[in-house]
């Protein structure tokens, strides 16, 4: 009798033992496919559809881009398959300065590390991951082999774009410290971006692209103002080991930081230039 119930402990011992294992090991990786589209504002009704299509070709690496994201049960890296220029042959490297960097999120500790260079100098924003009040709905679709479910949300702009610099945004900001119109109830308006989401729970994690996370499942699939993400390939427990580290080089700053120290060398460099030009 001792014989059999030693046995049958060793048996569920080994069991969870080795379900433990599993969990810890299950890693993957996805590979999505972003698309953006040209926004010209007043410019482009001056232009002709030529003029457009040449546009277009120049900024072609900066509006259609791939990205990597390996990710385990609690971790995932993304970073941007890197591309030469469709016209030049070489990497955009303007373009670089304000666009997203190496990213690793941390969703059981809820901690962000990115690795941001501005020019020539190197960042490393560390900060908590972006907070996302899901709507989950009813609705779903297949997206490849996986059934996935529609999600949606809205977040500030400023939040999903923290790592960029635009001179519109700063010509707002002026206008709405001088302009009483554009204040509601008193407080300032928060412009805010319409997201759409696509995940899978046949994928049991929390992750996704870029600032996008915490649904039931992987997200394969979202739209974010101008921009979709479409998730082309998924390869769960690869043969290849995956190894998901932080980034760990770079002058350490949050994300708000970030902003301010990009938006004040853009300021300076402007009215640098207009110096020299008097």
């Amino acid at each position: 009798m001792k014989s059999i119930l030693f046995k049958s402990s060793f048996l569920l011992v080994f069991t969870l033992l080795s379900f433990k294992t599993s969990v810890q090991q299950f890693r993957g990786q996805a590979i999505y496919f972003s698309k953006s589209k040209m926004e010209l504002g007043r410019w482009g009704a001056r232009m002709s559809e030529a003029q457009k299509k040449q546009i277009q070709a120049r900024l072609k690496n900066r509006l259609e881009k791939t990205y990597i994201l390996n990710f385990n049960k609690k971790e995932s890296f993304f970073e941007e398959e890197e591309k030469l220029d469709a016209i030049s042959g070489a990497t955009d490297s303007w373009g670089k300065n304000f666009s997203q960097g190496d990213q690793y999120k941390n969703i059981q500790e809820n901690s962000l590390v990115q690795s941001q260079e501005f020019y020539g100098k190197r960042f490393l924003v560390k900060d908590q991951l972006q907070k996302i009040q899901w709507k989950i709905g009813k609705e779903s679709k297949q997206i490849g082999q996986y059934l996935c479910f529609k999600a949606t949300t809205s977040i500030p702009t400023s939040e999903l774009k923290w790592y960029n610099f635009s001179w519109s945004d700063l010509r707002r900001e002026s206008q709405k410290r001088t302009d009483s119109l554009a204040t509601k109830n008193g407080a300032p308006e928060i412009p805010m971006t319409e997201v759409e989401a696509w995940y899978t729970p046949q994928i049991p994690v929390s992750h996704g692209p870029a600032e996008f996370w915490g649904l039931p499942g992987l997200i394969l699939e979202v739209s974010a103002g101008n921009t979709v993400m479409l998730c082309s390939k998924v390869t769960i427990n690869p043969k290849e080991e995956i190894i998901i580290q932080a980034p760990s080089k770079g002058k350490e700053i949050t994300k708000a930081e970030y902003q301010k120290t990009i938006r004040g060398k853009m300021i300076e460099m402007r009215n640098n230039r207009g110096r020299r030009r008097g």
